[in-house]
């Protein structure tokens, strides 16, 4: 252990003030839904679980997540190839049930990937050409691609595609080269193209690949109207009760479109409609305005770590919270398609908001010990 004065100076407070704000918001938002306030104060609890994990974080230096990585990720698959042995929670084998608590391994196995990652790419930070030749970054794709798969195959289309943020952000940040970035966008256009063809002339194929219900999201983001009191319905009482908050909102007391439960799920994926419509504009705009100073303070962070491994993970933690902020609040207001990915620090859910905050002790950890001391 190693939490000395000198390191608590250096410890970023305003992260900390940040995730105390956001706190508020998210006891506002799960109050404010049909959940109501007994979910609320489950939230307290965990959020006072949160800071716990946070500050045992500190304790260690980063290093030793480093030397680690590759053991928690072995783990991590070993819980991820397990979940498929549990029972399904609507029609999708995510979760352990441990009792009194759901637990998704999904969860801590993104701050496992990023860990791994990252110690990958800073072995190799001081070899120019790490990146120069294409098949170079088959390492890496595999590295993020197998937890990936294993996600999918639950099925949880949204969480892997938080994978895929985080490997797109820290292979930038790692030197990924234009002209292979053109081949990466190449290869996603090629698949939208095929997967384009297939459904203009073989459906049968096209559906063994998208499931009906994943390709029904697409339909009725686009349209909600086709179907607005069935498949449309959680899009369409979305957006009412986001126009429905204006300027500056109902109310925190005044009973809403949200809390009489006309928003589904609006204490997780749907809360920023019921920030939204209690606090309107302004409120929601807020909201925003945490995320983006947290999310800049962790870009400081990134640019000063002591060494090319912090400098990585952080990038990957930037790539996967950026990718869920805006996915999360995107769909709300039919910007992107419906997932079930969660809004960080926000939705109720116990095992997403200890893992972020687990990984929130490990960026301010490379934060307070980005300057090399004679001594180390």
């Amino acid at each position: 252990m190693d939490l000395e004065k000198r390191y608590l100076k250096t410890l970023d407070w305003t992260i900390i003030m940040i995730l105390i704000g956001l706190g508020v918001f998210s006891y506002l938002g799960i109050s404010g839904s049909a959940a109501g306030v007994d979910k609320a104060h489950q939230q307290v609890t965990w959020y006072i679980i949160g800071f716990t994990v946070l500050a045992v974080m500190l304790l260690f230096d980063y290093r030793l997540f480093h030397n680690t990585a590759y053991i928690l990720y072995a783990f991590g698959l070993i819980l991820l190839i397990g979940v498929f042995e549990t029972k399904p929670i609507n029609n999708t084998t995510s979760w352990y049930d441990l009792g009194p608590v759901l637990f998704q391994p999904s969860e801590p196995m993104k701050l496992f990937t990023i860990l791994t990652v990252a110690r990958f790419m800073a072995k190799r930070a001081d070899d120019p050409d790490r990146f120069y030749y294409f098949y170079k970054l088959i390492p890496v794709a595999l590295l993020v691609g197998v937890p990936l798969l294993l996600i999918l195959l639950q099925p949880d289309l949204g969480t892997s595609l938080v994978f895929m943020a985080m490997l797109a952000t820290m292979l930038i940040v790692g030197g990924l080269r234009l002209k292979h970035t053109v081949y990466l966008l190449g290869l996603i256009g090629s698949f939208f193209g095929t997967m384009t063809l297939l459904y203009e002339y073989r459906q049968d194929i096209f559906f063994k690949i998208v499931k009906p219900y994943q390709w029904d999201r697409v339909v009725y983001w686009m349209d909600p109207d086709i179907d607005a009191m069935g498949k449309g319905f959680q899009l369409k009482q979305a957006l009412i009760a986001i126009g429905s908050g204006q300027l500056f909102g109902k109310g925190i007391d005044t009973p809403t479109q949200a809390s009489f439960g006309w928003v589904p799920v609006g204490e997780s994926d749907f809360i920023f409609t019921v920030i939204a419509e209690k606090l309107g504009f302004v409120g929601a705009g807020f909201l925003m305005i945490l995320f983006f100073f947290l999310i800049y303070r962790m870009i400081r962070i990134a640019m000063e770590a002591k060494d090319p491994f912090g400098s990585y993970v952080v990038a990957g933690v930037v790539g996967m919270l950026t990718f869920q902020v805006f996915e999360n609040i995107g769909m709300t207001i039919q910007l992107m398609p419906i997932t079930g990915i969660p809004l960080p620090f926000i939705s109720y859910g116990g095992s997403s908001l200890v893992t972020n905050f687990m990984i929130m002790g490990v960026v301010l950890n490379i934060g307070m010990r980005k300057d090399k001391l004679r001594f180390d």
